[in-house]
């Protein structure tokens, strides 16, 4: 039996192609070579104790972070003593706070205070736990409540941080191989989390309509030479409604018609709009009348008109919902302590019963605009409406940006020892996309 079955290898090997044969010989060969070459061994050369204390002496290591000039704003930072309020005392000197997000004034309000304290004596300061692992108390449930009647929307997802809202909100909805179109202009959250998505994207030059049609057109020609792949990419377009790096405000119905044109997904960031524009600060979908279910994910902040902790998603509930799963910081971060959501709904509770408020506020605007207006050698940038000013001073355009921050900051200093305090605007200028188009900047 073994010797038939030799003889059916035997003849099973002659009959094999020689193409085969050779490559099998070729195969055994190799292995063979592998098995008894020695491997390589680089010469070593033995260096002596005192060639050893030479290299050693010589050597110099680098520093782990950049050298920082004594000049440095970091390291002469302002101390603020006291409530941030109207006034402020910044370095023992008390000011006319120019330098503040509060714009509705509600830091130091009584009634938001009382509604925080209650809740630290029953839910204690923190809450010790993501929302979906024994974070979420019934205060959190009020507040996204609450909102999502203030907004006149579906549903609503709390976040504990402010910079973390939009950061998270975007790459979790888009992901490899989907396109956003986004405005220049945005501020670095949002670049934070557009970055994220590590999604295809197409920056379009700000608040210029022209030049993101002509993006979206060229994307549709893309699409239809390959309209398969079409079918799964999903399209974004993300815009501030009140931009942060230039005062001025999105042009929200034209954004609309090219969203349904090109079948996109609208996201606005309204950190700076909401409790700002609009009759009841419900933001830029107020102030130009858009219906708020034409955004298809509305993302803010409440670290600025509401003047407390953390930010929020709101829309439909299919899509709001779908973060309470895959939003980053919402369900890897501690959520917002009870006592800030408390103080938060208190903040909501006066936006929706004194709309008086916005009114007042978009009055001062406009003055305030108006005045530093007429101071001569100053250029105001920004929409007049807008509670944040961009001031830049006239013929420092040409010079270097280090150069015309050294001359604001002593504008600033200046201002300090009058009693006034503003603040220069900084940027992290090796990181962000695209610096505003105007140069020397300082923000009140």
């Amino acid at each position: 039996m073994e010797v038939f079955y030799i003889y059916e290898v035997f003849q099973s090997f002659l009959s094999a192609p020689a193409y085969h044969l050779l490559l099998e010989g070729l195969l055994i060969i190799w292995i063979l070579r592998l098995i008894f070459t020695k491997s390589y061994k680089p010469h070593r050369t033995e260096l002596t104790e005192k060639e050893k204390e030479d290299l050693i002496a010589d050597w110099c290591p680098e520093p782990i972070t950049p050298d920082t000039p004594a000049s440095h704003h970091a390291l002469h930072p302002r101390v603020v003593d006291g409530k941030p309020g109207k006034l402020v005392t910044v370095n023992g000197q008390q000011c006319i706070n120019m330098a503040t997000l509060n714009f509705l004034n509600m830091i130091g309000n009584s009634d938001v205070e009382q509604a925080a304290i209650n809740t630290l004596r029953t839910y204690g300061v923190g809450s010790c736990g993501p929302r979906g692992f024994f974070g979420t108390t019934e205060i959190h449930l009020k507040f996204e409540e609450a909102l999502s009647k203030f907004m006149g929307v579906e549903e609503t997802v709390m976040y504990s941080y402010g910079f973390a809202t939009i950061a998270s909100a975007i790459p979790s909805y888009a992901k490899r191989g989907d396109v956003i179109f986004c405005d220049e202009g945005v501020n670095f959250a949002t670049q934070t989390g557009i970055t994220a998505s590590r999604s295809n994207i197409k920056f379009f030059k700000h608040n210029d309509m022209e030049d993101l049609e002509r993006l979206l057109e060229e994307q549709a020609v893309v699409d239809k030479m390959n309209a398969k792949k079409a079918k799964v990419v999903r399209r974004f377009l993300v815009v501030e409604g009140l931009y942060m790096n230039y005062g001025d405000i999105c042009p929200l119905p034209e954004l609309v018609a090219l969203k349904h044109k090109y079948k996109v997904r609208l996201f606005v960031e309204e950190s700076l709009s909401f409790g700002v524009l609009g009759e009841r600060g419900r933001g830029v979908t107020e102030h130009y009348g858009v219906l708020v279910d034409e955004i298809d994910l509305i993302v803010a902040s409440l670290e600025n008109a509401m003047a407390v902790i953390g930010g929020f998603c709101c829309g439909k509930s299919y899509v709001v919902d779908h973060q309470r799963l895959s939003g980053v910081g919402y369900a890897f971060s501690a959520s917002l302590p009870p006592m800030l959501a408390s103080a938060a709904i208190a903040v909501l509770d006066k936006m929706e019963n004194d709309r008086e408020m916005f009114h007042i506020l978009q009055q001062n605007c406009t003055l305030m605009h108006k005045k530093l207006s007429s101071i001569p050698g100053i250029v105001v940038d920004g929409r007049a409406i807008a509670p944040i000013k961009h001031l830049r001073l006239k013929g420092l355009e040409n010079r270097s940006r280090e150069h015309d921050v050294t001359i604001l900051e002593k504008i600033v200093q200046e201002a300090e020892r009058k009693g006034v305090a503003l603040v220069v605007a900084r940027y992290l200028d090796n990181k962000e996309h695209k610096l505003p188009n105007f140069e020397s900047l300082a923000s009140d």
